[in-house]
């Protein structure tokens, strides 16, 4: 260092640990945040998002993808079509009927609670 500043400020006052640690904890988070804003934009998170077997699009997906993968003849697409289908059916009809189970134990303040939390899920 130069004399003038050693004289201006003391050794102690120049290296404080804690602003060091701060400083670099922040550049931490900020070059992860970096890096996970570029990781989605590059695409590397689709994989997360694709829609479940049992709606329609997740099943055409699916379906095209088990085709494909397993070499499925005509006979056995449309057998595992049918079995999608059926699912769905199941999976909604479960679906519906937890709705109405969990309807009939709250009360119409929890009702309503209950409709707004479902609503925001399906926007998310």
């Amino acid at each position: 260092m130069s004399p003038n500043l050693s004289s201006k400020y003391p050794a102690s006052s120049l290296w404080n640990p804690r602003v060091a640690c701060a400083v670099t904890l922040t550049l931490v988070f900020l070059c992860g945040a970096v890096v996970g804003a570029l990781a989605m934009n590059l695409g590397v998170h689709k994989g997360l998002h694709r829609a479940a077997f049992w709606t329609d699009a997740g099943k055409s997906l699916y379906l095209e993808r088990l085709r494909k993968d397993l070499d499925l003849t005509p006979s056995q697409v449309e057998q595992m079509s049918t079995l999608l289908d059926d699912f769905n059916t199941y999976y909604r009809s479960v679906l519906s009927d937890g709705r109405q189970r969990i309807m009939q134990i709250l009360n119409d303040n929890q009702r309503h609670k209950f409709e707004q939390i479902l609503q925001q899920r399906k926007s998310e």
